[in-house]
C-alpha cells in the first residue's frame, strides 16, 4: 500500500486504496475533493495515469471521459441542489496546470459565496480555503458523499 494515496491517486484508485473514490465509471473514477469549502467539489480521474491530456486518448475512450464528467457534473448538481437551496450550477474545468495526469473538476457554485468571488474562477479563492483543516473532506461531509454516490448508481438517462 502507497504510504499516502496523494501520491499516486490513480493507482490507489486502481488497488482500491484510495479513499474519495466515489464510483468506478467507464473512463476512470469518480472521486470526492480533498477540499470541501464548496460543498460536493469532485473530480474525475482518468483510468490511466500516463493519460496527461484529453488528446492522448483515442476517439472512443475520450468521448466517454466526457461523458463521464457530465455524469459527475450531473450528480453533483442534483446532490447539492437537494443538499442546499441556494445552489446555482456547477463548473466544469478540465486545466491539468498542476497534476499530470488528465483529470476533470466538477465545482458547485452556490448563492451564499462571496460577491466578489463567485463570479470569479474557484482557484482565486484565498490560500486558506485549500490548506485549513475545516475545509478538509471528513466524516461530516459523507452524507453528500453518500447522495453523489446514489446519483452515479442510477441509470444513465438517453434522451
Amino acid at each position: 500500500m502507497v504510504a499516502d494515496w496523494r501520491t499516486d491517486r490513480i493507482g490507489s484508485a486502481l488497488r482500491g486504496e484510495n479513499p474519495t473514490v466515489l464510483r468506478r465509471l467507464a473512463s476512470g473514477f469518480a472521486v470526492i475533493g480533498d477540499v470541501q469549502f464548496l460543498p460536493g467539489y469532485s473530480v474525475l480521474l482518468v483510468d490511466d495515469p500516463a493519460v496527461e491530456r484529453l488528446s492522448d486518448l483515442p476517439r472512443r475512450k475520450r468521448l466517454a471521459f466526457l461523458s463521464d464528467m457530465d455524469r459527475l457534473g450531473e450528480a453533483v448538481e442534483h446532490a447539492c441542489r437537494r443538499a442546499d437551496a441556494s445552489f446555482r450550477r456547477v463548473n466544469l474545468e478540465i486545466l491539468g496546470n498542476t497534476d499530470g495526469f488528465l483529470h476533470a473538476h466538477v465545482w458547485p457554485r452556490f448563492a451564499w459565496e462571496p460577491a466578489d468571488l463567485a463570479r470569479l474562477p474557484v482557484w482565486l479563492y484565498p490560500r486558506d480555503r485549500w490548506t485549513d483543516e475545516r475545509y478538509a473532506l471528513g466524516p461530516r461531509h459523507e452524507g453528500l458523499r453518500g447522495a453523489i454516490g446514489d446519483e452515479l448508481n442510477r441509470p444513465e438517462s438517453t434522451d
